[in-house]
């Protein structure tokens, strides 16, 4: 199975690719963890911020496969606990599907990205930043995967 992050935004702190590739890492005996990197778009004074948006939403469509699960990160997704996600994720594995997952930029994702996905999670109720995301739904990939296999990470 291929999980393909696509996030917003490009030129990470190394503290933020470290810890990607650390779960990217570990996961890899059985998944593979992608990250496809689209560019943020310039946000300015002035900048179009909506055009900005559905910019890269065009990127982060494209970077898909035409029968990829699409999950969208949105605050208004749907919340789980690691329980809940890890068991559906478990039910996704037999169908052999790969899973895209958009990380949107700061303002987001575009409305052509929600309406396209297949599902959408929310994380948190907090705010995150973006960059971090990566790092903790990778972290959390991982823990599902450990959940799924009995692996003792999650206990």
């Amino acid at each position: 199975m291929r999980i393909k992050l696509i996030a917003v935004g490009t030129k990470m702190p190394s503290w933020i690719n470290e810890g990607f590739k650390e779960y990217q890492k570990r996961l890899n005996q059985d998944i593979t963890l992608e990250l496809c990197e689209i560019p943020a778009g310039k946000r300015g004074k002035n900048a179009d911020v909506t055009r900005i948006t559905e910019k890269e939403g065009e990127l982060m469509l494209a970077a898909i496969g035409n029968n990829d699960r699409v999950i969208a990160l949105d605050v208004k997704g749907k919340r789980h606990t690691t329980d809940n996600m890890a068991a559906r994720l478990k039910t996704l594995l037999p169908e052999g599907q790969h899973i895209s997952l958009f990380i949107g930029g700061p303002e987001g994702l575009s409305p052509q990205c929600l309406q396209r996905a297949d599902e959408k999670w929310s994380l948190s109720d907090l705010t995150l930043p973006h960059p971090l995301v990566r790092v903790l739904l990778a972290e959390q990939l991982y823990r599902c995967w450990s959940v799924i296999k009995g692996h003792p990470y999650h206990r």
